[in-house]
């Protein structure tokens, strides 16, 4: 079959591209002005508005809710949160505790609050299942298990080679770990479903509208300015277009791929009836997920970064990516040598300098931002929503401080990223040597990570 190669995502094939919404028409105010039309920001423009329902809140979008990460990500709302363990090591370990279980809350806060608003959004509660299936990847695997068992995951299971066959027979599979908090979604549905509930709730959304500059009370648009007490960046991999913030954070490239749907008699082989999130302990590790209409959606790096932060326009992936992506699904389930890949897309995600996402609010400016979410971004995004509500009740004087505004990723300040040239190729030695150390690992005979994955590691600041 032939593949169908951009068009912003496949989530939007199935879905169709929506009808723009009107743009700014012109100079305006507002009590609350949100810049970016994905999940951070239309999650907080929910909750602010559902706390606060007299709040006059804009959302600016540059061409429409959910085309950016939000429009195409693999569907994996789960409990990862970038940058715990350096949160851990800054803030006390019990600190971390409290971001972790806030993450593992949100998941269920997701799904019940989609449930809820009459959100179909293909939501699944299958849990997260991630594999290995090298000595290497096993004993980081152990190690990684370990320690979310320290940050309060005792609901974690970690299982052998029989019982991960037992859920999704991934050929090869030594070991994995299995977590309640995690669940398939169709990204699409449920950023339009959240845009939709935001504006029958009043909240004003502007598409088409892209933002060039964020100053103290003032979002700065072709189409004219929005002056508000408070204004919000949630632009995640989208953040270098704007004035002033070309190295705040890295917009990482990732790319897709998904099949055609498969019949019975191959998922009667492959398993996953569970519909758990699937990924690996590979360093240039891959995602997955078995959708509602029976395909294998799944993604990985391609080319990771653009030259100076560019992002693209259509999702466009190339050939070589493609195949890549392809030889990976192969590797895990050998049987689908000849399915047909259907769709492939790329899309960029936020990531700071340190790897920490963060939430934060300048209360001497009323300027507010969250992001850099490393791909965890589906869950994060509802919980850095939550918190920008809860900061600004606390700044405007409706609240004191909450559990959310205390837990230690909020305020949390990164350094700017190196300039070109250096960027780039910093962040594409990076990646070549991840990939160079999963092959090694691949015919390695020894359990220790490979020497320049570590390394790697320290240089990029991942750990």
């Amino acid at each position: 079959m032939n593949t169908v190669n951009g068009g912003i995502s496949f989530w939007y094939a199935q879905e169709g591209t929506p009808a723009p919404r009107e743009p700014l028409p012109g100079d305006t105010t507002a009590d609350v002005c949100v810049v970016g039309g994905g999940y951070t920001g239309l999650w907080t423009a929910y909750y602010l508005k559902k706390a606060v329902p007299f709040l006059n809140i804009i959302v600016l979008e540059g061409r429409f809710c959910g085309y950016g990460a939000s429009g195409r990500n693999g569907g994996w709302l789960y409990n990862g949160i970038a940058g715990r363990d350096r949160y851990a090591k800054a803030h006390g370990h019990d600190a971390a505790v409290r971001l972790q279980r806030a993450m593992n809350d949100t998941v269920t806060e997701v799904i019940e609050t989609a449930a809820a608003e009459k959100i179909d959004a293909d939501i699944h509660r299958g849990g997260v299942l991630e594999v290995a299936y090298t000595p290497a990847q096993l004993e980081r695997l152990k190690a990684y298990h370990s320690v979310d068992v320290a940050f309060g995951e005792t609901d974690r299971r970690l299982l052998g080679a029989r019982e991960t066959a037992d859920r999704v027979r991934v050929t090869g599979a030594v070991g994995s770990t299995w977590t309640p908090h995690g669940a398939r979604v169709h990204p699409v549905k449920l950023v339009r479903g959240l845009a939709a509930t935001a504006e029958a709730l009043g909240v004003t959304i502007h598409e088409s509208t892209p933002v060039t500059e964020i100053r103290p009370k003032h979002a700065v648009t072709p189409y004219g300015t929005v002056r508000a007490p408070y204004v919000l960046r949630c632009t995640e991999g989208f953040t270098a277009g704007i004035k002033g913030h070309r190295r705040t954070w890295l917009p990482m490239n990732s790319s897709m791929i998904v099949t055609e749907p498969l019949p019975a008699s191959l998922w009667d082989d492959i398993g996953w009836t569970g519909r758990e999130t699937l990924g690996d302990m590979a360093h240039a590790y891959m995602y997955a997920q078995r959708t509602a209409d029976d395909r294998i959606a799944l993604g990985g790096r391609g080319i990771p970064y653009r030259y100076s932060s560019a992002t693209d326009n259509d999702g466009r992936t190339r050939a070589a990516t493609v195949d890549a992506l392809r030889d990976v699904l192969v590797r895990l389930f050998p049987r689908l040598a000849g399915t047909g890949i259907a769709h492939a897309w790329s899309g960029v995600l936020g990531v700071p300098r340190d790897w920490c996402a963060t939430v934060a609010l300048d209360r001497s400016t009323g300027l507010g931002w969250a992001g850099g979410y490393v791909g965890s971004g589906v869950a994060t995004a509802n919980l850095a929503a939550r918190t920008l509500r809860d900061l600004i009740q606390q700044d405007s004087g409706q609240s004191g401080p909450t559990d959310l505004t205390t837990l230690p990723w909020v305020n949390h300040k990164v350094r700017s990223w190196e300039p070109e040239p250096l960027r780039w190729l910093g962040v594409h030695a990076l990646y070549a040597a991840y990939r160079a150390a999963d092959r090694r690992e691949a015919t390695a005979r020894t359990s220790a990570t490979d020497r320049i994955a570590t390394l790697a590691d320290r240089v990029s600041g991942r750990h």
